[in-house]
């Protein structure tokens, strides 16, 4: 390695997968995308265990890391929100060796990433395109389902940028049909409180199609998320109606964060469900339910609603909080 310009190490931790990489932080594009691998994080007792793995692997030895965890980041500690791994900054950076670790939401760098992606990574869902990034301060919002529903945003003022990190995936669901309502109370007896992530998420789309299923007096059995996709694709209604109300109630709770944050240039999708679901996004609800925002319609008809097909999002934002960290 080159001291005058070390790689990073990079992880972007989920509920299911550990996805490390390394970076060039002095590059435009920073992260080495020839660099990546994925490991279940249930092979690993930690994360420093999954990345010094990782670093055998590669034959590498960064002195600085981003870690991106689907959890929240409090002090020096995050929890992952849908794993046991509880993660102290401190004691990984000294099991790792490194002189620095940045400890951040999964949805921060998800955030970031907004500030590196080009036009070719995403898909307009709906009539409205994005230019890619341009000059002036900018506010955008960023919604993804996965094993979970993460949530933040990415400010940009005065040439620098700014990501949000929040749990907002975790605010309670609002129902908008009838239909909802039901679902809603049939949720409500399961769970107590229904927040969004109970609806959109892997295991929010399994609630959704259990439920349609009991008001329809029936039992649909075990199911995982990849089996009703695969059964909406043979034409079960059932299936079928559950990923639309899924699709309707992303949209929804992506048009509450634009109000809610002032995202008024454009929503990013990313999140390991959306390439799954994008023929269903495109054709389904989801714009109008984005859209339909009462005397702010007009408004939300103009901002883009971006699905993010990088193929590793939180990488690349990781790589670009990297970029950005003063040396």
């Amino acid at each position: 390695m080159n001291a005058a310009a070390p790689e990073a190490l990079l992880a972007d931790i989920g509920g299911t997968n550990a996805r490390f990489a390394l970076a060039s932080p002095q590059h435009e594009q920073p992260l080495r995308e020839d660099s990546v691998q994925v490991f279940a994080v249930a092979d690993f007792p930690s994360l420093a265990d999954a990345a010094r793995h990782y670093l055998d692997r590669v034959g590498a030895a960064p002195v600085e890391a981003v870690f991106a965890v689907a959890g929240r980041v409090d002090g020096d500690e995050a929890r992952i929100t849908n794993h046991p791994w509880v993660i102290s900054a401190a004691r990984t950076r000294q099991a790792l060796g490194l002189q620095r670790l940045q400890l951040v939401n999964d949805f921060a760098a998800q955030a970031m990433a907004v500030s590196l992606l080009r036009p070719q990574d995403v898909v307009a869902i709906g009539g409205v395109a994005w230019q890619g990034a341009d000059e002036g301060d900018r506010t955008y919002a960023v919604i993804g389902a996965g094993t979970g529903l993460g949530v933040g945003g990415l400010l940009r003022r005065d040439g620098r940028y700014y990501p949000l990190q929040t749990e907002g995936g975790h605010v309670s669901f609002a129902p908008g049909t009838p239909e909802e309502i039901d679902i809603l109370q049939r949720l409500s007896g399961e769970f107590g409180r229904v927040s969004n992530e109970r609806l959109v998420s892997g295991s929010g789309l399994v609630n959704l199609h259990r439920a349609l299923s009991q008001i329809a007096g029936e039992d649909p059995g075990p199911l995982q998320p990849a089996d009703i996709t695969a059964m909406a694709r043979e034409g079960d209604a059932r299936c079928l109606r559950a990923i639309d109300v899924f699709c309707a109630v992303y949209g929804a709770a992506a048009g509450d964060l634009v109000l809610t944050l002032g995202a008024w240039d454009g929503v990013f999708l990313p999140g390991g469900l959306v390439p799954r679901l994008m023929p269903w996004l495109q054709r389904s609800g989801f714009r109008q339910r984005f859209e339909h925002k009462g005397r702010f319609s007009p408004a939300m008809a103009r901002i883009p609603t971006l699905a993010v097909t990088h193929p590793q999002p939180g990488l690349l934002g990781a790589a670009a909080l990297a970029r950005h960290t003063p040396r």
